[in-house]
């Protein structure tokens, strides 16, 4: 053991010990834990120069609070934070400095990096103030009964997110983590939260980890809550008003918006995205290769396939435990027995076909495969059933083209094929369902039922050319009008923030940019009417590609 690790054992059950060894190692981060501020270390100096020279005088300041777990997200809230500041609102950032989310951490280390993250915060005092929680404790037996059943939530969900399963045994390890860490920022959060009574709380996330129960608690307290997340688009962020990001829900968007026909500039911008989406390309501002392998045209992709000439149904499967389908159960009790449950009705009724495309995603996934749960349910499927391997070359598209309709649960590849007029079955509860170009069962009978009608007349339950383009407008509205500008993504935050300084998100041309943005990170009302179709403007000029 070497000297240091001595010194640690030394101090680890002194009521000071991480303190005191902090100050032995002179107030520095020499320890190799992952917990990691150092980006925003580096630029906080000059974050706070520009405050105190380009300050904004504030029109309307509101009492903020943000609220962060994990290091990443403290960083991003802490840039929030300062943001707001500069225009004028009054900030109180709170945090637990955790790098791991399923993992133990003992109290010595865990202080150390709350002494740490004081440390880094030091230049931003004058501008932030920091409300560390924890060392803070709250009689678990003082929480309401609602506080107590999120934490048992959230608790479930973390689980299933992290073991991308959809099921949780309550006594394993990871769940009882997740539940004392999620019962212990709920006191903090509920004592923290009563007594600072702000305008609005900010949160990454809202459905897990303690940033769920950070949303919850708040709801709970009757305060207004904004959660937000990115996507695959640079320079854009998701949030939501008094609800989940993650729900996406999109009910206002679309009530102010859709209906109307398809603007040229936002067709040919859907053109352009869906072109590169099809053959494995990236463009515009989007980071994310949806395809991994080019078109190979549909009828390469039948005969590899060997189907005949009775319809064929796509089901395209999500990630098992991926965040869009936490909750997401409509008719099934989970993903999984949604489909065991249509592969089961296939194999009882072959005047059809189906296909199910495995996610290609679950290839960058350490969870259950959904091709365990079939093959452990079907060991042999029958000659009417093909399955599409996450790994196999084929192009998801190639398949929708050869589908009769489409089955999905929650996946971005229903809308898809509602764009290329497919009747699509929605098994859960997605943000494109409900909007007119979908059908959308809502109990396992009228599933059956419906696929019964569409297995015997495809042709009868195509979508109109109104609907077709409705779907195609929901689209453009959703990857290009749902997000908002904004200067710092969590993915390149050093990177943005070395583009994007904090002087110019202050400036003319950076308030005409994101100022509407932050409004609406305080509570301003978004209006998704006063925006119009406000990105038409902004869109790549890309030559229009065939789709």
């Amino acid at each position: 053991m070497g000297i240091r690790q001595r010194m640690k054992t030394l101090l680890d059950d002194l009521p000071l010990g991480a303190d005191i060894y902090w100050q032995l190692r002179g107030k520095r981060k020499p320890w190799s834990a992952h917990y990691e501020l150092e980006s925003l270390k580096a630029v906080l100096p000059q974050a706070a120069a520009d405050l105190s020279s380009g300050a904004l005088v504030p029109k309307d300041p509101k009492k903020v609070c943000l609220f962060a777990s994990l290091h990443y997200w403290i960083e991003e809230s802490a840039l929030i934070g300062l943001a707001l500041a500069g225009q004028g609102h009054s900030v109180n950032l709170a945090y637990l400095p955790y790098a791991e989310w399923d993992k133990e951490i003992s109290p010595f280390d865990l202080r150390r990096q709350d002494l740490y993250t004081r440390a880094v915060f030091a230049e931003a005092k004058d501008w932030l103030r920091l409300t560390p929680l924890a060392g803070e404790s709250f009689p678990p037996g003082q929480l309401p009964a609602e506080a107590l059943r999120a934490v048992e939530q959230v608790a479930d969900y973390d689980t299933q997110y992290t073991l991308q399963v959809e099921e949780t045994d309550k006594s394993s390890t990871l769940y009882r983590l997740r539940y004392a860490r999620n019962l212990h920022a709920a006191g903090a959060l509920y004592a923290w939260l009563r007594d600072e009574k702000p305008d609005v709380l900010i949160v990454p996330n809202g459905t897990i980890l303690e940033m769920g129960v950070a949303y919850r608690i708040a709801r709970m307290l009757g305060l207004r809550v904004v959660t937000f997340e990115f996507a695959d688009q640079r320079e854009r962020i998701w949030l939501a008003q008094d609800d989940e990001i993650m729900s996406h829900n999109t009910r206002e968007l679309w009530q102010a918006l859709g209906g109307q026909p398809l603007p040229a500039a936002a067709r040919g911008a859907m053109l352009n995205l869906y072109a590169a989406r099809r053959n494995a390309r990236l463009w515009g501002n989007f980071a994310r290769q949806w395809q991994q392998t080019p078109l190979q045209g549909a009828s390469k992709v039948r005969e590899n396939l060997n189907l005949d000439a009775r319809p064929v149904a796509l089901l395209a499967t999500n990630v098992l435990g991926d965040s869009l389908t936490l909750g997401r159960q409509r008719i099934s009790a989970t993903m999984a027995d949604w489909i065991v449950g249509a592969i089961d009705y296939f194999a009882r009724h072959p005047e059809a076909q189906l296909v199910v495309r495995v996610h290609p995603g679950e290839l960058l996934t350490h969870g259950t495969s959904m091709v365990d749960v079939i093959n452990a349910k079907f060991p042999q499927l029958p000659d009417n059933i093909r399955l599409i391997l996450p790994g196999d070359k084929t192009n998801t598209y190639d398949l929708v083209e050869i589908a009769d309709f489409g089955l999905v649960y929650t996946t971005t590849v229903g809308m898809e094929m509602a764009m290329a007029g497919l009747p699509v079955i929605v098994a859960g509860k997605t943000h494109y369902a409900g909007k007119g170009f979908t059908l959308d069962p809502d109990s396992w009978e009228a599933f059956e039922d419906l696929l019964k009608r569409v297995i015997s007349n495809p042709e009868a339950f195509r979508l109109s050319p109104q609907q077709v383009e409705q779907a195609w407008l929901y689209a453009y509205l959703f990857f290009f009008e749902f997000s908002l500008p904004f200067p710092w993504h969590l993915l390149w935050l050093a990177e943005d923030f070395s583009a994007r300084p904090l002087r110019f998100v202050l400036s003319p041309e950076g308030q005409a940019r994101y100022a509407p943005t932050f409004g609406y990170l305080v509570g301003d009302p978004l209006d998704w009417s006063a925006r119009g179709l406000a990105r038409l403007n902004e869109l790549p000029a890309q030559a229009e590609e065939s789709a």
